[in-house]
């Protein structure tokens, strides 16, 4: 089947209060669903590294919040906006409680201060949609042993914590994680944005190319500060030409229900660069033995 999950990164309290509502109205326009991942604690992404990162897109008080004004609380500030969105019959689901420090420490942090972020986020979505989380979106693809193992622990349904090709049971140092990992399977526009020279249009096309080549089942990752509104032209034309490819665009929960979970392939996960993106990443790596 051709069909694209649409995995929504809301990273900043603009892109919850801006971005989240004018994606809204552009999916239902063109009867397309998806998940929205939202950061629910504070918003620093004044600490953020600009270098090859999405926040050189951020408005100028985005860019000072936790640097030089406060960081507000995305939860408490984006509520509304967060709840309309599931009232409209989106998907909600995780991506981080404080974004840019989950960002920085995951790699060498100590397991009580990954269950104390992940505990975080989980409480206040449970308080602001009256109901626990059934999936996870770890902030830039960036997550460790113990914050895989915890997409087990508290529940969830799936995650979409790496970048990959297809779903699989995730495998870490030979531990078996029982949470389905729906990875990330398309470049991003960010990424294809990058080299010099490089365009939306040029962008939109590599991305339609790959998808037009690839067929079958994907998952794309966009953003509400990006997609939702510096490029929402763009990502309207990505929206229009897969429809007119044969896709069908919809929500992670609903790819995850075409598939067997008892029949998912056991792949380890690994740890590398990304081309057009800086430091390292949770990515799918190869297949774990049958034995398993």
């Amino acid at each position: 089947m051709k069909r694209i999950a649409l995995k929504i990164d809301v990273d900043t309290c603009r892109g919850t209060l801006v971005g989240v509502p004018a994606l809204v109205e552009l999916l239902q326009r063109h009867d397309a669903a998806g998940s929205f991942f939202f950061s629910l604690g504070p918003d620093c992404s004044g600490r953020e590294a600009r270098l090859a990162s999405p926040s050189r897109y951020y408005d100028l008080l985005t860019r000072l919040y936790g640097l030089l004004l406060p960081a507000p609380d995305i939860g408490r500030r984006g509520a509304e906006s967060m709840r309309q969105a599931r009232a409209a019959g989106f998907e909600v689901a995780i991506h981080a409680w404080h974004r840019v420090r989950w960002e920085s420490r995951v790699y060498t942090a100590d397991n009580a201060w990954i269950e104390a972020e992940m505990a975080q986020a989980y409480r206040r979505f449970e308080a602001l949609f009256g109901e626990p989380p059934q999936a996870h979106g770890a902030a830039a693809w960036r997550m460790n042993r113990h914050a895989l193992r915890l997409t087990q622990r508290l529940g969830f349904a799936y995650a979409s914590d790496c970048r990959g090709k297809f779903p699989f049971i995730p495998v870490i140092d030979g531990e078996l994680v029982h949470c389905p990992q729906l990875p990330t399977t398309l470049p991003t526009l960010d990424e294809l944005l990058l080299p010099a020279g490089a365009s939306a249009d040029r962008a939109v096309e590599q991305i339609l190319d790959e998808t037009g080549s690839t067929g079958g089942e994907h998952v794309f990752t966009l953003r509400a500060e990006l997609e939702g509104m510096i490029y929402s032209n763009a990502f309207e034309r990505l929206l229009v030409e897969w429809k007119n490819q044969g896709y069908q665009l919809l929500a992670l929960r609903d790819l995850l229900t075409s598939h067997r979970l008892a029949t998912l392939p056991r792949h380890t996960v690994i740890f590398s660069e990304i081309p057009g993106r800086a430091g390292t990443y949770m990515l799918q790596g190869s297949v774990f033995p049958a034995a398993w």
